[in-house]
């Protein structure tokens, strides 16, 4: 008989690993299937020779929920604390400059030039209406403000988050508050302070968190909750309709250690990339697969160096350190990590992560390791006054999601995967008559 499982998640990463886990704290039996021999997907955590390694996030965001969630799982007392008033900082001209972080600090910088000053305090006080098409990041920028702020300040905010080319991503898709604070408001600045002000629930002092030994403690205490119910090294291999039990349940294919296995599922869980769930939704309809695996990913190289403390001249105050593309230097940014938190790198040493690659440079992958240590050393050591070449360097590539895009051929297909997304059950099941019970969920749409 077939095995049968109220909820399957596909894909053991944190969004995979946490979904589970909340669906199994209301009652509900799900189970989770990895393909690879690991849970925590790009999250990784590894100490070499001293040098506490992050091989996918770097740190992230401290929220309520967050802190919940580490409560529950019992390891918030392992949490560790970036100094709240860590500064960024951007290149300029060659040098180091201060990020401001709010309106008055960017009003009183130095960074920004008195027209981009200008076009931030009509927004302030003027009105503007979005125009009704969607528009990239840089146009946005543009239209708004100045081409000195896009340059400095969000071009180079959106290759460290997304990797990718603000003249092409979708300002609603990867910045939705912006669009709406301008819709509501007319103003940038007076949309978000609304939206600040009306937010519910706890408020939580914005700050950077990691843990004593590194992200993957969450994925460790995640999976050492979920027990049995997390299957690594179990790969789909297809998902279709359930014809023996009713039309309301899937159909899932296993394949672990060259065994095959059918598992009957009630509701069905994809936190793969969309590329993945693209292919698993094509046999049930065939509409998915072009648009999910139409999302691009961008190749970004992690290069984590670590050098003697006494051979780096800059004190590595801060957070790190992010690059204009108009710099003409590969680099995109540098994360201080020994800055950051304590007991990441042996006494006497630093630790500094770069980021090369994403949409706009992604031939930088194919360097070799060595090839790519030196063109991150050769690019940063004038930046910080490395006086020698690092003693460690250790190296991973991940893909990184883009968000949506803006193009000609764009417009429709944003439509229908919004459509999708809000509305999954009854573009998935229009052949079968509006099937009534059956669930599943898309992670990202």
């Amino acid at each position: 008989m077939t095995p049968r499982i109220p909820a399957l998640v596909v894909g053991g990463g944190i969004s995979g690993l946490v979904c589970a886990y909340a669906l199994r704290r209301r009652g509900i039996e799900a189970q989770v299937v990895e393909a690879i021999g690991r849970p925590g997907g790009v999250i990784r955590s590894e100490r070499r020779e001293g040098f506490l390694l992050e091989f996918g996030p770097q740190s992230f965001g401290a929220t309520p929920l967050i802190r919940g969630l580490c409560r529950d799982l019992g390891i918030e007392d392992e949490l560790v604390e970036a100094p709240s008033k860590a500064p960024r900082y951007v290149l300029v001209n060659g040098s180091l400059r201060p990020v401001p972080l709010s309106p008055p600090a960017l009003l009183t910088s130095s960074l920004l030039d008195a027209k981009t000053k200008w076009s931030i305090a009509q927004d302030a006080f003027g009105k503007s209406q979005p125009p009704p098409e969607d528009e990239s990041i840089a146009s946005f920028v543009r239209r708004k403000f100045t081409p000195e702020l896009l340059d400095r300040l969000v071009s180079p905010f959106v290759s460290g988050i997304y990797a990718g080319d603000p003249e092409r991503v979708s300002v609603r898709s990867a910045f939705p508050q912006l669009h709406e604070a301008e819709k509501s408001t007319g103003s940038i600045i007076r949309g978000m302070v609304r939206a600040a002000k009306s937010r519910k629930g706890p408020r939580e002092r914005p700050t950077l968190l990691s843990f004593r030994d590194g992200n993957e403690t969450l994925v460790r205490a995640l999976a050492a909750k979920l027990g049995p119910m997390l299957r690594s090294g179990t790969e789909v291999t297809r998902i279709a309709w359930e014809l023996e039990r009713s039309a309301s349940s899937f159909e899932v294919t296993l394949m672990r250690s060259g065994q095959e296995q059918k598992v009957s599922a009630d509701r069905l869980i994809l936190a793969t990339p969309a590329d993945v769930a693209g292919r698993l939704l094509a046999n049930l309809n065939s509409a998915f697969e072009p648009l999910l695996t139409g999302i691009e990913y961008a190749p970004i190289a992690i290069v984590s160096l670590g050098y003697r403390r006494a051979d780096v001249r800059h004190l590595l105050r801060g957070f790190g350190f992010l690059i204009p593309r108009s710099a003409g230097l590969r680099v995109l940014g540098t994360t201080w990590n020994s800055s950051l938190f304590t007991a990441r790198v042996p006494q006497g040493y630093v630790l500094l992560t770069s980021f090369l690659g994403g949409a706009t440079d992604p031939q930088v992958i194919a360097l070799s390791h060595e090839g790519l240590v030196a063109l991150v050393h050769r690019e940063i050591a004038p930046i910080l006054g490395a006086q020698d070449k690092p003693i460690f360097s250790s190296i991973r590539t991940i893909p990184i999601e883009q968000g949506r895009f803006i193009n000609d051929a764009d417009e429709t297909e944003a439509r229908r995967i919004c459509v999708m997304g809000q509305n999954v059950r009854k573009q998935l099941f229009a052949d079968r008559g509006g099937v009534v019970g059956s669930h599943i969920a898309i992670n990202g749409l």
